[in-house]
């Protein structure tokens, strides 16, 4: 297993190398740059803006910009941010917690929701179980979140002010648990309620498509009850699409729910990558990119070793 750890991190290594030179290739191919946005603000003269441009080496070719960014991240150093001077490491570092309080809460709530609906919705079909779960699920999939956010916002907050409205804590209230709960509870669940959808069908569908097989006939014949068949036999071998779906929830934990986080003004790594797009802060964007990939091509490596540990027909080559 070692062995095929090491392979497939040596895979890893080309890979990485080619998301990151096609993400730096397009966001410095993108119109405007930088030195646009400055000076659109008119504080700055051409003289001024040219002296930027060299010290921060924009007047070099792309690919030997490219090269200086890997030099430099190889060496841990992601950048200094085009908009607030700041090490970009120090603004990801403040905005992942947030994110992944978020983002986390939505997709484990999600879980806890959608895959126990999704066995009964198998386990039970055309039960009133079975028709709450597509309901579930149909609106999962089909509302947008920002149409989902507008809306609570202005029915439950706006309305009703059951909830606030934006932000991670009310002003003046510091870091009180309550508080931060309070204003965490409807992004979280717009941010849970896409994968509750996706979840419950693939959970369906993965048992249902179990329960056909002929060693579960065999179960039956010997006596076993539904509910030992469905959880101990049917739900086990139906995990690894499951644990598919769930694992494509990943890049999204990570990298923040960017529409939720912009509405509902939370501090997180959806909405600097956004600030930092408008801005054309090259650094910090390379710099959510990287964590981004990085997780990803972790978490598939982590991935291929929980399939065969679900199945152990799989085999480490």
């Amino acid at each position: 297993m070692i062995r095929y750890i090491v392979k497939r991190l040596l895979y890893a290594i080309p890979v990485f190398l080619g998301i990151t030179f096609v993400i730096y290739t397009l966001i410095n191919l993108a119109p405007g740059g930088p030195l646009s946005v400055l000076a659109a603000s008119g504080e700055l003269s051409l003289s001024d803006l040219e002296s930027l441009k060299v010290s921060l080496g924009l007047d070099k070719p792309l690919i030997v910009r490219y090269f200086i960014w890997l030099g430099n991240l190889l060496r841990g150093d992601f950048g200094i941010s085009y908009r607030t001077s700041q090490e970009v490491s120090m603004m990801i570092s403040q905005r992942v917690i947030p994110s992944l309080m978020l983002t986390g809460t939505g997709i484990v709530g999600a879980i806890l929701i959608g895959i126990p609906l999704g066995i009964i919705s198998a386990y039970k079909p055309n039960s009133v179980w079975d028709h709450i779960s597509t309901f579930v699920a149909f609106i999962g999939a089909s509302i947008p979140n920002f149409f989902l956010s507008l809306f609570l916002i202005y029915v439950l907050a706006v309305k009703m002010k059951l909830f606030p409205t934006s932000g991670m804590y009310s002003v003046g209230t510091g870091s009180d648990l309550g508080d931060l709960l309070h204003h965490l509870a409807l992004p979280a669940f717009v941010c849970g309620i896409q994968p509750i959808g996706n979840y419950i069908k693939q959970t369906k569908s993965s048992v249902l498509e179990v329960l056909n097989e002929e060693y579960i006939k065999t179960a039956r014949s010997k006596g076993l009850t539904n509910t030992v068949i469905v959880l101990k036999h049917a739900f086990r071998n139906a995990l690894i699409p499951i644990v598919t779906t769930i694992s494509l929830t990943i890049p999204f934990l990570i990298g923040g729910a960017v529409v939720t986080e912009q509405i509902f003004a939370w501090p997180g790594i959806g909405s600097l990558m956004i600030t930092a797009i408008t801005s054309r802060d090259y650094p910090v964007i390379m710099g959510v990119a990287v964590l981004i990939c990085g997780v990803v091509l972790v978490m598939n490596l982590i991935l291929d070793l929980i399939y065969a540990a679900l199945d152990p027909r799989i085999k480490f080559k």
